[in-house]
């Protein structure tokens, strides 16, 4: 071993470590802010805010069935005991009434603060008259018990109609003392995690404890086993969908990986260039990841999804030099036959994915960096690591006995070029047919969750009155206090919108912190203690009340009047600091208040009136359709990778036509990708399919392992032993790579079967095009157009 090759060893050594050094202090992350653009509109911000962060992405539905109600309704107040020392969770409610000590104070100290229907009225004699004539009547009903505490302190009711508002609309059926579904069928309960729906590791540990304290409480109940428990929600979905992609990945990987290390043993006979097989894969994977990391200071998840399938033309390389070394040719030699072909290859490959370095998504650049290293590390450690680790006496394949047969078979591949004239122009006519109608436009289409799932979802969903998953409305200002002023005025007309039925309810964050200008006006209506007593005093005559009776309620009333206003940090329970934290959203120069709807019938009706509504100066207030706005943003998405797909192909052509310097020359490289993407676009079509954005990634990879191929036949020097090593090398790759790819085809995963089934009929299509096409170039002894070895 020569001085260079124990450097090329030492630096690629050195480089490995270095990467595992990195990855090691990498963030991997999941925030979907990454995958839009850098400008994104307000509606955006707000729909990834509630995918991430949002108040629905943190709930979990209950639902407990069968057993008697009187069961259910046991089970039910002892698993949200359990759920409510959990830290996990920050609200558990189920209809008992019970909520955190910090927060329950936090309503009564400030009712009169918080109270939409506090004034000056009530506390007038006639106002309170009319009070204190109530809690008779209440008194009498039999709810002694219920009122003899808070009657002293809040005669006027207020804590029970802020009990109403903070209910948002949500009406429920009551049973021994718990929710249960209008048809009494379900007891009833809502967990709030305090982990946002996207962090699933997190989402993960809260539903196993919540299935633990189910299961503790049926085994503590008589008649528990009978009852079983449905629990659905954002996080739900993402862990199960992660278990299900885990389970996939893991199953047909395995799969694959027995079928292409048993083909691969077949031709090299050895464990060992096996094993070196994978050294440019692993090599590539490192090093694209380490230059994410580098460059942005954080990998997100879906990077190294993609990345790690995009990496996969890697395989390809280690199998060119393994597959066309001769008994004793040396891999040496191998290399400078090849070297020149592998190296257009990459350029080629890195061209296309080049454009996305230029998309205004920096998940997109992420993508075209981690692939665009990775290619470059892997094909060089094919040319100057593997040699180094292989013996001076190393043969790669046998010379296998079907290997001339193959070769005479692509030389006679030309004969079916028109047949594939044909094939290929129903394929273009079945595409210009389709064209409008050619990509998927709704993302709920590429939702892995089953229709089963879903029909649960908006079973409990209605009868939990959680926040509606579609609608939203979204108000924004430029500092806080406008935005909870606009807040309050938009939660006027959503109120008259409940009294049309135009909807149920809804939640706002100036219910839970009120404006300062709210907060004065609310507070100006109290009178002062002086004032207050006589107007008591009179209210009261000839009424069966002590005198000192509602003293507690006059030292409440000038308490609130003495005190300071209400901030963010007056929030001191978990509960309602998390739900005004999720119902708020700060950016730089901008607040946003965002408003779940409950039961939406009229969303026109709706839209309509906000419009109108004058909001603050410099606010602004409307309805949010978040199935409208996700859908926008997926044809945002699409628009984007078509253009900068569109623009790699140019660049490739462009770069193929400065290489030959030919224009037939180049045009035989691209035609047989050309050919190949539109024909798998026709066969994915099929049958009414349509694309999704995963079939558009499936194809930047067809037409990056596709180009070998192309180069490949286009060299020519398919003749001999060396065309049938050639021949039987593109044979062995490309059947690997539909192997690798194409089981992942069976996923029920959207993302799997949409770039597995994409690259596996792709790459076939391009080697079977490439063979027709290109077979005159494959008779010659070398194509003097080809890259020259240097």
């Amino acid at each position: 071993m020569n001085q260079r090759n124990r450097v090329a060893l030492i630096l690629w050594a050195i480089g490995l470590v270095t990467c595992v050094w990195v990855i090691a202090r990498t963030p991997f992350m999941t925030d979907m802010s990454a995958f839009l653009p850098d400008s994104p509109e307000p509606a955006q911000q707000v729909l990834v805010q509630q995918l991430r962060d949002g108040v629905a992405s943190r709930l979990i539905l209950i639902g407990l069935e069968d057993g008697t109600p009187a069961t259910r309704a046991e089970i039910s107040r002892k698993l949200a005991q359990s759920l409510r020392t959990f830290d996990g969770f920050v609200l558990i409610e189920n209809g008992d009434g019970a909520i955190g000590k910090a927060d329950q104070d936090y309503v009564w100290r400030n009712r009169y603060l918080l109270n939409p229907d506090v004034t000056a009225d009530q506390f007038s004699r006639d106002g309170l008259r009319r009070a204190l004539e109530q809690d008779l009547q209440l008194l009498s009903s039999g709810m002694e018990p219920l009122l003899k505490d808070s009657l002293p302190h809040d005669p006027t009711g207020e804590a029970i109609g802020l009990a109403r508002t903070l209910a948002g609309g949500a009406h429920h059926r009551v049973r021994d003392g718990v929710w249960v579904s209008a048809d009494d069928r379900q007891t009833l309960l809502l967990a709030q995690t305090l982990a946002p729906g996207f962090d699933l590791d997190a989402q993960e540990r809260d539903l196993n404890y919540l299935r633990q304290s189910f299961a503790d409480a049926q085994k503590s109940v008589q008649g528990g086993d009978s009852v079983r428990m449905l629990a659905t929600g954002p996080g739900t979905f993402g862990v199960k969908i992660r278990a299900q992609m885990k389970h996939d990945v893991t199953i047909y990987s395995a799969i694959a990986s027995a079928g292409i290390i048993g083909l691969l043993l077949i031709a090299y006979r050895s464990f060992v260039v096996l094993s070196l097989t994978l050294v440019p894969v692993v090599s590539g994977a490192l090093a694209g990841l380490t230059a994410v990391s580098l460059w942005f200071g954080f990998v997100h998840g879906i990077t190294v999804g993609f990345g790690v399938t995009l990496i996969g033309e890697a395989v390809d390389y280690a199998i060119y030099l393994f597959a066309q070394t001769k008994r004793n040719g040396g891999a040496s030699a191998t290399l400078g036959r090849i070297w020149p072909t592998l190296r257009l290859g990459v350029l080629v490959s890195t061209c296309g994915f080049a454009a996305m370095l230029f998309s205004s998504f920096i998940g997109f650049v992420q993508l075209g960096v981690f692939t665009i290293v990775g290619l470059a590390v892997a094909v060089s450690v094919t040319r100057f690591v593997l040699p180094n680790l292989l013996t001076a006496r190393f043969s790669g394949t046998r010379r296998l006995g079907f290997a001339p047969a193959l070769l005479d078979l692509i030389h006679r591949a030309r004969v079916l070029r028109i047949p594939l004239f044909i094939v290929l122009a129903g394929a273009v006519f079945m595409v210009g047919v389709r064209s409008g109608n050619l990509w998927q436009d709704e993302l709920t289409s590429m939702s892995p969750i089953s229709a089963g799932d879903q029909q649960i979802d908006r079973a409990l969903r209605s009868a939990t009155g959680a926040p509606d998953v579609r609608y939203i409305v979204v108000a924004t200002a430029p500092d806080m206090e406008t935005l909870l002023q606009a807040s309050a005025r938009t939660s006027v007309e959503l109120e008259r919108l409940i009294s049309s039925h135009a909807l149920s309810g809804f939640d706002s964050p100036d219910r839970y912190l009120p404006s300062l200008a709210t907060q004065f006006a609310r507070n100006a209506a109290l009178p002062d203690q002086k004032t207050l007593a006589e107007n008591l005093a009179q209210a009261s005559n000839g009424l069966p009340f002590r005198p000192e009776t509602f003293a507690p309620f006059l030292a409440d009333i000038e308490t609130v009047r003495q005190a300071a206003p209400l901030t963010r940090s007056s929030l001191t329970g978990p509960a309602l600091s998390l739900k005004l934290d999720s119902l708020l959203i700060q950016r730089p120069g901008m607040w946003a208040a965002v408003m779940p709807l409950l039961d939406v019938a009229d969303p026109n009706r709706i839209a309509d009136i906000l419009a109108k509504t004058i909001a603050q100066p410099g606010a602004t207030v409307k309805l949010l359709d978040l199935e409208t706005a996700s859908n926008r943003l997926l044809h945002q998405y699409r628009r984007e990778a078509l253009l900068l797909a569109s623009l790699g192909s140019l660049v490739i052509a462009a770069v193929l036509l400065v290489h030959f310097r030919s224009i037939s020359q180049t045009f035989v490289v691209l035609a047989p990708l050309g050919a190949a993407v539109i024909m798998t676009v026709a066969v994915l079509t099929l049958n009414g399919h349509r694309l999704s954005i995963f079939n558009l990634f499936g194809l930047l990879l067809v037409v990056a392992v596709g180009s070998n191929y192309c180069l490949f036949f286009q060299r020519g020097g398919m003749v001999g032993e060396d065309g049938e090593r050639t021949a039987v090398s593109l044979l062995l790759a490309n059947i690997c790579t539909v192997l690798g790819f194409g089981v992942l085809s069976l996923s029920g995963i959207p993302v799997l079967y949409g770039i597995g089934g994409t690259v596996a009929i792709g790459t076939a299509l391009s080697l079977v095009a490439a063979a027709i096409l290109t077979s005159d170039m494959g008779r010659t002894a070398g194509n003097p157009s080809a890259a020259t070895p240097g």
